[in-house]
């Protein structure tokens, strides 16, 4: 897919996790942006449903999001102290804990459900797809990206044959898409990102983190991205599947930071008690801590409790608007647009 050919430099995060629907994605597609369907946590049979639907909705490209699992010793002695620092949780939620195991999100079948629905962008999170799987897809018809965070990822995943690099930035919303997530990971703020991988490889690049009006998508265009990814400015809209708690929590204000407490990997979200209380204590162990606590995490929103959900926000997420999406999408290449000419302007012919 020739992203310079959008309409709309503007593609939309994939948002795992409930946000995501088939009606925003179209939505953003439709004013000529890119939207994208999340395929985290969801049966392979709930992802088609989605795709069969968004097709009903757009004929304009659009974009499919599968997390790349790797299997890691889990921490047990650091799991089982942190399920029993939990159960205070669940009972005062009334649920039980779950089961903190490892599962790959049905990657393989996935993989091949976007090979037989030849979905037009396929991209990867949390780590990069092999060779053989990039190749297969593009066998298929299918473009596929990477999310990256820094240049020695950028270059595994141009080797592998990729199309094009989503370069997340420190400042983003949700998981951190790291390859590997231990103490040592390198973070970048997404402009120093930005600069780095562009001069390590030479795809093309999708700039994601803290961009969330139409001034930082002119920035990371002039930076050297092609198009802005775009997660916490879409959540407040009619079509996206945000909770009523979440809703109140991205138009208040309130600090974010990073934390394992929800799911075992490092996340950004707005800070909450039980980020407070447990962010500390939780093992880097994921998707066991995310099964741990994804009971706790329903009943609290059930309850519209936010005090115990993982309120997922990027830095900027204050500048978000509740609005339709598509005019989101329109209102962000409007604005981009005035402010590159002022930053034309303001630089002037060279003297």
């Amino acid at each position: 897919m020739d992203l310079l050919a959008l309409q709309e430099p503007i593609v939309q995060a994939p948002l795992s996790g409930g946000v995501s629907t088939p009606a925003l994605a179209a939505a953003v597609s439709q004013a000529g942006g890119l939207g994208f369907l999340a395929s985290g946590y969801k049966a392979p049979a709930g992802v088609k449903d989605d795709l069969r639907q968004l097709r009903s909705l757009t004929a304009e490209p659009y974009g499919l999001n599968i997390f790349v699992q790797q299997s890691v010793p889990a921490p047990a002695a650091a799991l089982s102290a942190y399920a029993s620092a939990l159960r205070p949780e669940a009972q005062r939620y009334q649920v039980d804990l779950g089961e903190p195991r490892f599962d790959d999100d049905n990657f393989a079948e996935k993989v091949e459900l976007a090979v037989g629905e030849r979905v037009p962008v396929v991209s990867f999170t949390f780590g990069c797809p092999a060779a053989d799987v990039v190749a297969r897809l593009h066998e298929a018809g299918c473009d596929v990206w990477v999310t990256v965070t820094n240049p020695s990822e950028a270059v595994q995943a141009q080797q592998s044959g990729v199309d094009a690099l989503v370069v997340q930035g420190f400042e983003a919303g949700g998981h951190r898409g790291y390859f590997t997530d231990g103490p040592d990971a390198d973070d970048l703020g997404l402009l120093v990102a930005i600069r780095l991988i562009a001069g390590s490889v030479g795809l093309p690049l999708v700039a994601a983190g803290g961009v969330a009006d139409g001034q930082s998508v002119a920035a990371v265009l002039c930076a050297g991205a092609v198009a802005a990814q775009v997660g916490s400015a879409f959540m407040l809209a009619p079509e996206a599947a945000t909770s009523a708690p979440h809703r109140a929590a991205l138009a208040a204000p309130g600090s974010t930071r990073l934390t394992r407490a929800f799911s075992g990997r490092q996340a950004r979200g707005i800070v909450n008690r039980f980020m407070r209380e447990h962010g500390d204590d939780a093992p880097a162990a994921y998707p066991q801590v995310h099964h741990l606590t994804t009971p706790i995490r329903a009943a609290a929103r059930q309850a519209g409790d936010p005090d115990a959900l993982n309120l997922w926000a990027g830095q900027a997420h204050t500048l978000a608007q509740a609005a339709p999406a598509g005019e989101i999408v329109r209102s962000l290449g409007a604005q981009a647009r005035v402010a590159a000419q002022q930053a034309s302007r303001r630089l002037g012919p060279q003297r």
